[in-house]
């Protein structure tokens, strides 16, 4: 069993390095729709726990309205931990970051009013 498993990994692996090799990228699963439309909206960063429910309502928002963002466990990743309390100054959950380097917008706590408010900051800054 454990022979046939690893040989279908052997397999999997050559065929997708042979089709590197000769010059084809490996296919997307990507909806090429949804990827135009992520390209409206900055990086967007959140920092939550599991089991804090304004950040499940964060994360509910955000998958109803098709916003891709990335969830930074802060109970799970010590960097995203560190980041919270030291640049960010926040001792509190969820903090939104939207933008990047010069053009970060920081939102400490959510509503979808202040978060539309602060999409329209961010894309303006784009």
């Amino acid at each position: 069993m454990i022979k046939r498993i690893l040989a279908a990994v052997m397999l999997t692996l050559l065929v997708a390095s042979g089709a590197v090799a000769a010059g084809q990228a490996p296919q997307s699963r990507l909806n090429p729709a949804k990827a135009v439309e992520a390209r409206k909206y900055p990086q967007i960063v959140l920092y939550s726990t599991s089991w804090c429910p304004h950040c499940r309502a964060t994360k509910e928002y955000f998958a109803k309205n098709n916003i891709p963002y990335t969830n930074r466990d802060v109970e799970q990743d010590d960097q995203a931990m560190k980041l919270l309390t030291g640049k960010y100054k926040s001792k509190g959950i969820p903090v939104i970051v939207l933008g990047t380097g010069q053009n970060e917008i920081v939102m400490h706590g959510f509503t979808p009013e202040s978060f539309q408010e602060n999409l329209k900051k961010a894309q303006a800054k784009k």
